[in-house]
């Protein structure tokens, strides 16, 4: 499959091909989620495995289960949504943030307005708000965190991680933020009161607006180039002028300008 993606609703050589076609049609119509918007090979591929670890030999068979048991219906959309996060992940591009760009924001706004986008687990959203504590704003700023998956939202409002998924965060930030309990680290009740988590589908539900900073890393490579498009549209579209789009290490975009953004450093680019 080439960059671009394939959408199965196109690809029809074999009854497993049109098992898999009405799987993504009946996921659509239950969930509102459409599978077709991410690259196809990726998610079949993990999909099969799953459906086969529960021992159905079709998608129709898997999906009449995911309707019934609320069980098997978490653990899809677990799958389905590559929750893998932690905290201040890619280290040098946080400190990009909190050095120079976030300054710059405070000199400018009274108030600052921020989103994590596909949130997973909590670890992005809680790494900006100890970024903003440490600048002394994290009382003037709006931090909304938002995620497809109910599950792992359940467990970002809880805050309780292993220690490898503190690994990068900066010692002083580690004691500050964070207290060790039975081998669980427990992020501290000022950044929990600081986060608004929120269910989102990013490509179906229309965003807010007039954000100073968008947050939304190591996601967009699941889609197809089609769905990243439309991401990235709307995500201009939610910046006020002079924001900021954050993006993930894998995720450059190559032609900024379509959107109404430029570059402003390594996966930094800032709506024009």
């Amino acid at each position: 499959m080439g960059d671009r993606g394939t959408n199965p609703i196109t690809n029809v050589n074999s009854p497993e091909d049109a098992d898999f076609i009405q799987f993504v049609a009946n996921i659509k119509k239950f969930t509102s989620i459409d599978l077709s918007q991410y690259k196809e090979s990726q998610m079949r591929r993990r999909l099969t495995t799953l459906r086969m670890k529960h021992g159905f030999n079709t998608f129709a068979a898997y999906f009449s289960a995911i309707t019934a048991e609320p069980r098997l219906r978490n653990e899809f959309l677990d799958r389905m949504t590559i929750n893998v996060s932690e905290f201040w992940r890619n280290p040098n591009r946080w400190q990009v943030l909190k050095d120079r760009f976030l300054p710059a924001m405070i000199q400018e706004n009274p108030r600052l307005n921020l989103w994590s986008a596909a949130c997973s687990t909590g670890e992005e959203p809680y790494t900006i708000a100890m970024i903003l504590d440490s600048l002394g704003v994290l009382d003037r700023a709006s931090l909304l965190a938002t995620d497809l998956d109910e599950g792992v939202l359940a467990k970002a409002k809880d805050g309780s991680y292993l220690e490898r998924s503190l690994r990068d965060v900066p010692a002083s930030f580690k004691s500050k933020y964070f207290t060790e309990s039975e081998g669980a680290f427990n992020v501290n009740d000022k950044l929990k009161r600081a986060v608004k988590f929120q269910k989102q589908n990013l490509l179906l539900d229309k965003f807010g607006d007039r954000f100073d900073l968008i947050v939304c890393r190591n996601v967009m490579i699941y889609f197809t180039e089609e769905a990243k498009h439309l991401l990235y549209g709307k995500f201009a579209q939610a910046l006020r002028p002079g924001g900021l789009l954050f993006v993930g290490s894998t995720e450059q975009i190559f032609s900024p300008g379509q959107y109404g953004l430029e570059t402003a450093d390594t996966f930094f680019y800032k709506k024009t």
